[in-house]
């Protein structure tokens, strides 16, 4: 073997010694960096920098943004990363207005509360005062207000709470294309018949009719308009059968209306 390749032990211990301080420097800025980025995480939880800057509230209608923060105890002492979600869920759902909530957090310090509300069916009129009524058959009573806007059916008369339930859950499942004809339903009761109501609709026809099936009773009324003259006026039944009371006094007391099938009336 020739002189020129072999490399003695004394040259070989520089180069050792260099890589193993390379390794070692190497191993020592991780080491350093992990020890320094558990320190800033250390410093960012327990400093003001992690806690709730921003509350961002969307969906609601009819609660004030102020009410929902209120309820979810969030505030900007609240550390972001020390949220109870499922306790802002369940503070919040305890108002009756609300259907279903959703609590997210956005990094660095943004909560956002996402609002499902229930509908509103319509409005209680008491004296001059109108109150919002949800598909629950729950009256917003801490909501009254001195104008009718006139999106929803006015409530008149409804006395009984059991009977605005009912009559909510009736009016929750009515199509909104039939829902926003009626204008005014009136509670008429009577010794026979304790679901008995009035309705005037925005088409100038009035209903009279009962609680009990009305959304299925009431899903025919397109049906039944068709039928009459555009000029007609009177009263449509659609409780015990089905005809139009003319208000013409020539006309028939009764008109019998055709072509509505009987098993929508059930």
């Amino acid at each position: 073997m020739s002189k020129k390749n072999i490399v003695s032990i004394e040259d070989r211990i520089p180069k050792l010694k260099q890589a193993r301080k390379k390794k070692a420097n190497q191993r020592l800025i991780f080491y350093l960096s992990i020890f320094f980025f558990l320190i800033s995480v250390i410093v960012y939880v327990q400093s003001p920098l992690s806690h709730v800057k921003t509350i961002n509230v969307q969906g609601n209608v009819h609660m004030n943004e102020s009410e929902i923060i209120h309820l979810s105890q969030l505030s900007s002492d609240t550390n972001i990363w020390m949220i109870d979600f499922g306790s802002i869920k369940t503070a919040i759902k305890n108002n009756p207005i609300v259907d279903d909530v959703e609590v997210s957090r956005n990094l660095p310090w943004t909560v956002n509360i996402e609002i499902t509300e229930h509908n509103v069916i319509g409005y209680l009129k008491d004296e001059n005062n109108y109150f919002p009524i949800l598909a629950t058959g729950v009256v917003l009573n801490d909501m009254g207000q001195a104008t009718y806007n006139g999106n929803s059916p006015m409530l008149v008369d409804f006395s009984n709470d059991e009977v605005i339930t009912r009559m909510a859950k009736e009016l929750n499942e009515l199509p909104g294309s039939i829902a926003n004809l009626i204008s005014e339903i009136h509670w008429k009761p009577t010794e026979d018949n304790e679901n008995n109501i009035f309705i005037y609709m925005n088409d100038g026809y009035m209903v009279d009719g009962t609680i009990r099936n009305f959304s299925e009773r009431m899903k025919v009324y397109p049906s039944i308009v068709s039928q009459l003259e555009p000029d007609a006026e009177g009263i449509i039944h659609i409780g015990v059968g089905v005809y139009f009371e003319s208000f013409e006094p020539n006309a028939s007391d009764e008109n019998d209306l055709e072509e509505i099938p009987e098993e929508s009336l059930e």
